[in-house]
């Protein structure tokens, strides 16, 4: 399945270690946003592992989970940004 992964973290130091562990299962396409191709067994550990990271009290992470990729489309407006090319 396809994911969008967004986050609103408010402690800079967790925002580091959330980007860090997420960049193991998605790409990295904007600030705060992932997505990506992931199963679901792949994505209950990523965030399972994820919420040691967060404040639940403070924190947010959204998961839009698609189940057909073939009916989402994505339009850019601007400069389209790839995180993970820039800093390979």
């Amino acid at each position: 399945m396809f994911v969008i992964v967004t986050y609103d973290i408010s402690e800079q130091k967790q925002l580091n270690k959330i980007r860090k562990h997420l960049k193991k299962y998605l790409i990295w396409s904007q600030n705060s946003v992932f997505e990506g191709e992931i199963t679901p067994g792949k994505l209950h550990k990523c965030m399972s592992e994820l919420e040691k990271y967060i404040d639940k009290r403070e924190d947010s992470v959204y998961v839009y989970e698609v189940k057909n990729p073939k009916h989402i489309s994505k339009s850019v407006y601007g400069q389209e940004k790839s995180f993970d090319e820039m800093f390979l």
